[in-house]
């Protein structure tokens, strides 16, 4: 954490390829996140292994793509599976410049074909008295799935974040009608950044030409500094969703 507070990103990679599909492009995406240069990363869709692509894709890491991304820069993360398959799977990471006090994958697939999950991190911060807690999100496709998602992400807040610790839950919610936000803030007591400081969500997808709010940032316990949606190059030629930022005093 520099003098500027705690600095985050939350970005869909869609798995270190473009939006089409067509290019394997996780070597740049890795450029972009370093010169970022945010203390916390909430990324979502991080392919933790594909067997065909590690066979067909050359320039295929041969690190997994956690390590990769977060090698030299962010020593340490954290990844829960989300999605299972014959080839391999994939779901959240955070990468992090300040060690995990400890974290879990908390498993909220409603239903046996939609696997999802929830990635819960502590982390004590240089110069703070107390341990932040960070949550990285993908929710599902339909109403039905988030509502019951967004549940058991209410049960873990209430049953183990203390009211008066700080909070931070970002990532993809794929939620454009904004129905986690009543929840979220008469509930739970979460801000989201952007509609704070520029009174709407950001738009985020897709990156080209975002018209659809799909990614958040959610927050308690924390003074908000500054948010940024990044659309410009090379984000808007990288993954399907355009990465938010946001800086924070703690």
């Amino acid at each position: 954490m520099n003098q500027k507070g705690l600095r985050i990103l939350t970005y869909n990679i869609h798995k270190g390829f473009n939006a089409g599909n067509r290019r394997f492009v996780l070597h740049q995406i890795r450029d972009a996140l370093i010169a970022a240069d945010a203390d916390l990363m909430f990324l979502q869709e991080m392919q933790g292994e594909h067997q065909q692509h590690q066979q067909k894709i050359a320039d295929w890491p041969v690190l997994s793509q956690l390590e990769f991304l977060a090698e030299n820069t962010w020593p340490f993360h954290a990844y829960g599976k989300n999605a299972i398959y014959n080839a391999g799977h994939h779901g959240n990471a955070i990468l992090s410049k300040y060690p995990f006090e400890h974290w879990e994958n908390i498993n909220v697939s409603p239903f046996p074909w939609a696997s999802r999950s929830l990635l819960h991190g502590v982390i004590r911060a240089p110069g703070s008295s107390q341990c932040l807690h960070i949550v990285c999100i993908h929710f599902g496709l339909t109403g039905k799935e988030r509502r019951l998602q967004i549940g058991k992400l209410s049960a873990l807040i209430d049953g183990d974040v203390p009211h008066d610790a700080p909070l931070i839950i970002a990532g993809d919610f794929n939620d454009w009608l904004g129905q986690a936000d009543r929840l979220f803030h008469d509930h739970l007591g979460l801000q989201e950044i952007f509609r704070v400081t520029h009174g709407r969500y950001a738009r985020s997808f897709p990156a080209w030409l975002p018209f659809l709010p799909m990614d958040r940032i959610y927050y308690r316990g924390l003074m908000p500094v500054s948010c940024e949606r990044l659309t410009h190059a090379p984000w808007n030629a990288l993954s399907d969703h355009a990465p938010l930022t946001a800086s924070f005093a703690l």
